[in-house]
């Protein structure tokens, strides 16, 4: 537990790609400061959805409070506008007690949320709307995020460019105004009632791509394919518009055979990955770490609140 003794409130970040081991060393480090975690992970909130968004089980958490896991139905709409809402309204009650707290995860855009937050975006006719998603149901996505790519390139290398939801949403922004949807993304920082302290997690890329391959396997051995079919009604909704599940249902279509959707599931995720990367090192305040040096990033944490009293 933290020694020192500061008045200010800190909000610990511990960001990386997927596999990197994220919540194992979250978890550690919430016990070593007495703290509780706020997960930022825009999948791992549905409640159905445990086996292929890697959500972390009560024994992985190791009796640390965690908020925003399994808490949500696939049914109802969330956002990473209500993730700021409610992730700040969590940390107030949070800082009643205690002056510090972890915000982990790989949801960048969960992420700034809440340590930026975001200009408001302007409105859409839903004709745009309507005709991108007749666009997609009818061609494909790829003709959209070519699209993407030529109109907002910044955004294109960020963004998950298998996920309709996230494509539609950008063109709808640049097709209604002309400008890039990256452009409403620069945010001017909103005040906020603590300090960020931000850790990276990263490895060496075939230390992680074989660890990426290797959960893989685990899902499809835990039950990743008839989790997909048990939730195929909410086939549509963005939580299953991903890396992990859209592949299985691509499968159910017979788009491709089995072996061939198992190498999708795993070169997916790593370009999953090398997006999320792309990401966080756009973060300058991002400090970072390998997984196995605890005692460091511990001790990092630790210096950065001294300094800062």
């Amino acid at each position: 537990m933290l020694e020192a003794n500061f008045q200010k409130n800190y909000l610990v970040v511990i960001v990386g790609p997927t596999a990197v081991g994220k919540t194992e060393l979250t978890v550690n480090l919430a016990k070593q400061f007495d703290a509780e975690v706020l997960n930022a992970d825009s999948r791992q909130i549905y409640k159905e959805l445990s086996i292929g968004t890697a959500r972390p089980t009560p024994e992985e958490m190791d009796n640390v409070t965690h908020y925003f896991t399994g808490i949500l139905s696939l049914s109802e709409n969330y956002n990473a506008g209500k993730f700021e809402k409610d992730a700040l309204e969590i940390l107030h009650k949070i800082y009643e007690d205690k002056n510090i707290a972890f915000l982990s995860g790989g949801s960048g855009l969960y992420i700034d949320a809440v340590c930026k937050g975001f200009d408001e975006l302007p409105a859409v006719s839903p004709e745009i709307r309507t005709t991108l998603e007749n666009e997609w149901k009818n061609n494909g996505l790829e003709n959209l995020v070519n699209e993407l790519k030529q109109k907002d390139a910044e955004y294109a290398e960020q963004v998950d460019l298998h996920n309709p939801h996230r494509i539609i949403r950008a063109l709808e922004i640049i097709r209604s105004t002309g400008k890039t949807y990256s452009s409403f993304r620069q945010s001017n920082l909103k005040t906020r009632p603590f300090k960020t302290i931000k850790v990276g997690l990263n490895r060496e890329r075939e230390e992680l791509y074989n660890r990426i391959n290797l959960r893989m396997d685990n899902m499809l051995e835990a039950g990743l394919v008839e989790e997909a079919r048990e939730y195929i009604q909410f086939r549509d909704c963005n939580a299953l518009q991903t890396v992990g599940y859209k592949e299985i249902y691509e499968y159910f279509d017979g788009k491709y055979d089995w072996d061939e959707a198992v190498r999708l599931l795993k070169r997916n995720t790593r370009r999953f990955a090398k997006r999320q990367m792309t990401w966080f090192r756009r973060d300058n305040e991002i400090n970072w770490f390998h997984p196995s040096q605890e005692k460091e990033i511990s001790q990092y944490i630790k210096e950065s609140i001294e300094k800062d009293n």
